[in-house]
Parts: C-alpha cells; sequence; structure tokens
C-alpha cells in the first residue's frame, strides 16, 4: 500500500498547515493508538518533542489523542530522537513519539513513531495507520470514560538518557585534557549533550544552546556548521561537534576546522571496530549516497559496503538483515546498534572521541583515513504535483551524464523524501566533469518544469 501522509522520517511539513496540523496530529495519535491497543494491561505512550514553537501545540493535540483511547501518556520534554527510541523501549511502552522536523527550520514540524521495541515503524504499519485515518469513523475505540488514560512529565528523563549514552563510553577512558565545542543547533540535545561531555572529563565549549523555539538550525547545527568550525578555532578546541534539531545526526570538525562528515566517521568506527573484532557481519551499511571512496577504503581492508535507499531507517533495515552493527548515512546519520535502534549524534560522537582517546593523535590524523571522490550536489525545487523525472528530456540528460562519466563515477538523481525537491549528485574521479555533469541535468531538470 503506498503512503500518503508518512515519508521517509515521519509525518513532516509547514507547522498549522495539513499535514502538521492539531486535527491531523490528534487523529494520528487516534489511529495509532488504536493499532497499539493489544492486551488488557495498561497501555502507556512516550512523547517527546525538539524545542520548536509548534511543538507545544502537536503535543497537546497527541496526548488528547492517546488519553481518549485509554493510554496514559509520559511526557519527555526536549529531548532528542534516540532518547525517546531508548526510553520507549526501557520503560516499557507501547508506542513512542518523536515531535520534531531534524534539521529542518522552526517553521516545519514531524512526528515519527517508534515501536515497543524502540525501532521506528516498518512501511507496512505506517500504511494500516494511514488505513485507519482515511477509513471513517475514528471514534470506534473511543475508551469508556472511566478508563481514560493520565498524562505526567518524566522529569528524570534527561538523566535516564545521559546516563545510557555515558555507558557507551569505554570504561578506563575518559576525555581529561580535552576541549570540545559542542553545537546544539539550539535544538532537543541543549542539556543533554554539554552535560555528558562535561561528566566525561571535557572542557566543553557551549554554542548555540540557547533554544527561543524559533532558532533551532538557525545557521548552526549538522546541516550549518561553519560556526562550529570557527569555534574549534577561536577555542584551540581539539574537537568540535555538531548536531540537528533532534540530535539523531552528528557532523564532526577536526582541530584545524576541517569537517568530518558521516562518511569518514563510518569508516573511523567501522575500521577502529574491524580491528578490535567488534564489527558483525563482515561489513556496514550505507546509502546510496555515500562517496565511492569510502567503498573502495573499505573494500581494501576486506570490509563489505552494502548501499540502500536514502533514510536512516531503510539503513537500519538492512543491517538487521545482514547482522551488521555499524551503518549510517553521509549527512550524519550514524547507527551503532550494539547501543541503539536509531541514529544517534551524541553516541556516535562518543565513539569516536574514543577511537581518538586511544589513538593519541589528534583529529585531522586519525579521523581522516579516505580521500573523497568529487562529488557534487545539487537541488531543484518543483511544484507538489510535477513530475519532472518522467519527461524523456530529463531521461535523456542522465543518460548522458552517466555515459559521459564512462565507469568512472556514478550519478543519482532522487526525489526528497521529505521536502518537494529533485536531488542531482554525480561523483567521479574528474572534478570538472562531474560538475559538468550535475549541471546539464539540472538545467534539464529545471526546463522539464517550467
Amino acid at each position: 500500500m503506498t503512503r500518503k501522509l508518512f515519508g521517509t522520517d515521519g509525518v513532516r511539513g509547514l507547522a498549522n498547515a495539513e499535514p502538521i496540523t492539531a486535527m491531523t496530529a490528534l487523529k494520528l495519535a487516534l489511529a495509532a493508538g488504536a493499532h497499539f491497543t493489544r492486551g488488557d494491561h495498561r497501555h502507556r505512550v512516550i512523547i517527546g518533542k525538539d524545542t520548536r514553537l509548534s511543538g507545544y501545540m502537536l503535543e497537546t493535540a497527541l496526548t488528547s489523542g492517546f488519553l481518549s483511547m485509554g493510554m496514559d501518556v509520559l511526557l519527555l520534554g526536549p529531548m532528542p530522537t534516540p532518547a525517546v527510541a531508548s526510553l520507549t523501549r526501557s520503560m516499557r511502552a507501547d508506542l513512542g513519539v518523536m515531535i520534531s522536523a531534524s534539521h529542518n527550520p522552526f517553521a516545519d514540524n514531524g512526528i515519527k513513531l517508534f515501536g515497543p521495541d524502540g525501532y521506528k515503524l516498518s512501511d507496512e504499519i505506517e500504511s494500516e495507520i494511514e488505513q485507519r485515518m482515511e477509513s471513517g469513523d475514528l471514534s470506534a475505540n473511543l475508551a469508556p470514560s472511566a478508563q481514560l488514560g493520565r498524562a505526567r512529565r518524566i522529569d528524570d528523563a534527561p538523566g535516564r538518557y545521559m546516563e545510557f549514552v555515558k555507558a557507551s563510553f569505554p570504561k578506563g577512558q575518559s576525555l581529561d585534557g580535552l576541549k570540545v565545542v559542542i553545537d546544539c543547533a539550539h535544538g532537543a540535545a541543549y542539556k543533554v549533550a554539554p552535560t555528558v561531555l562535561w561528566e566525561l572529563g571535557a572542557e566543553v565549549i557551549e554554542i548555540a544552546c540557547e533554544p527561543n523555539g524559533t532558532n533551532i538550525n538557525d545557521n548552526c547545527g549538522a546541516v550549518h556548521t561553519k560556526q562550529m568550525q570557527q569555534a574549534v578555532l577561536d577555542h584551540g578546541a581539539d574537537l568540535g561537534i555538531a548536531l540537528d534539531g533532534d540530535a539523531d545526526r552528528v557532523m564532526i570538525a577536526d582541530e584545524k576546522g576541517q569537517l568530518l562528515d558521516g562518511d569518514q566517521l563510518m569508516a573511523l568506527i567501522a575500521c577502529s571496530w574491524h580491528r578490535a573484532g567488534r564489527l558483525s557481519g563482515g561489513g556496514i551499511c550505507a546509502t546510496v549516497m555515500s562517496n565511492l571512496g569510502l567503498e573502495r577504503f573499505l573494500t581494501g581492508l576486506g570490509i563489505a559496503l552494502t548501499r540502500t535507499p536514502v533514510g536512516d531507517r531503510y539503513v537500519l533495515e538492512e543491517m538487521r538483515r545482514r547482522g551488521h552493527n555499524v551503518g549510517g548515512e553521509q549527512s550524519g546519520h550514524i547507527i551503532l546498534s550494539d547501543h541503539a535502534t536509531t541514529g544517534d549524534g551524541l553516541l556516535a560522537a562518543l565513539q569516536v572521541l574514543s577511537v581518538l582517546v586511544a589513538a593519541e593523535k589528534p583529529a585531522s590524523e586519525a579521523g581522516r583515513l579516505f580521500t573523497p571522490l568529487p562529488q557534487l550536489l545539487k537541488n531543484v525545487r518543483f511544484t507538489t504535483g510535477q513530475q519532472p523525472l518522467e519527461m524523456a528530456s530529463v531521461q535523456q540528460a542522465i543518460a548522458e551524464g552517466e555515459a559521459r562519466l564512462n565507469g568512472c563515477g556514478r550519478v543519482l538523481i532522487r526525489k526528497s523524501g521529505t521536502e518537494p525537491l529533485i536531488r542531482v549528485m554525480a561523483e567521479g574521479e574528474d572534478e570538472t566533469l562531474v560538475a559538468a555533469v550535475v549541471g546539464d541535468i539540472v538545467k534539464a531538470v529545471e526546463a522539464a518544469k517550467a
């Protein structure tokens, strides 16, 4: 069944416009509550959010829906997405909900759902929930008056998550003597991330840790890293860490202010775990966006790289199928399934710090294991309903681009799963040729949508 409401990472859109309205959030809670109400036990739902102004509206609407289904609601307040996933499982909840639009601007928001095992819902379950929402009367399963749910705040949620994350850091190691810049994007990790780093021994320089409801991801965080990179240089820090709005992705800068993206971080962790005999299944999972340089580097070490469609949920599904414990995306979603059921930017950063501490080398030496091939990505915005990729002229431009790269690179064209964008990417050994191929395809897409 084709999903209409859910995208690659939950439901997402402009706040207070469909589908991100109080009305749809209420309906979603009713439908999801009906799906996950099983047995006679007292059902519970965990709800977390990032720091967007619209989070109050959606949190209230979702809470009302779940309470009316007879489910108790445990409110975490602002917490990272991976914290919601972890606490859903550890607190034996029937459902976890994260209210966030991740790296998007504050005006957007979204709703992500986690099952009782802490994993994001499958496409099939999301389709079933959509079907319930479309089928008509959502009031059929409302709880009797005496069995309505109760809502309460979980005041110790930050402490629970911080102890969970710190437990992933190797015993006997500390961050003593390290100066670390942490950029929390004015988002969900603004309290927990600096505290964890400080408690592990680091000198912490905090930036973008003062949310006001409208400044999340505003020229900061994992998508806008220049502020973090400059802070590393200004403070003479050993490392810079930038999380996105819901802290499920991370970008890192070395002591020279140079970025280590998700591909470099996966290479670093996979190589370290491979040497230690910890890497499961003989390989890692990454998406079609990961650089060919990463694939060639890992192949040289005897580590296989399996590619998936874009979206950390698809990476995780493939990891589970193949028994891998390392996977992720170039954008900084790093999944370490020995510890977590979803991408966790802070946890991944601690694993990188652990490798650097053990190596006793600066991040510029120990953290950059391969040279990426030239890669260029451009986005073309289109109007909803348009199908520019189906035009013969666009398909011809793509075919010509692939032929020009002649087996020494690749072209990847796809629709974004969260925004009305066509993403045009090419990579290869010749940077000038890559730029020309991308430029020609972008022109063809723009002409097709005109």
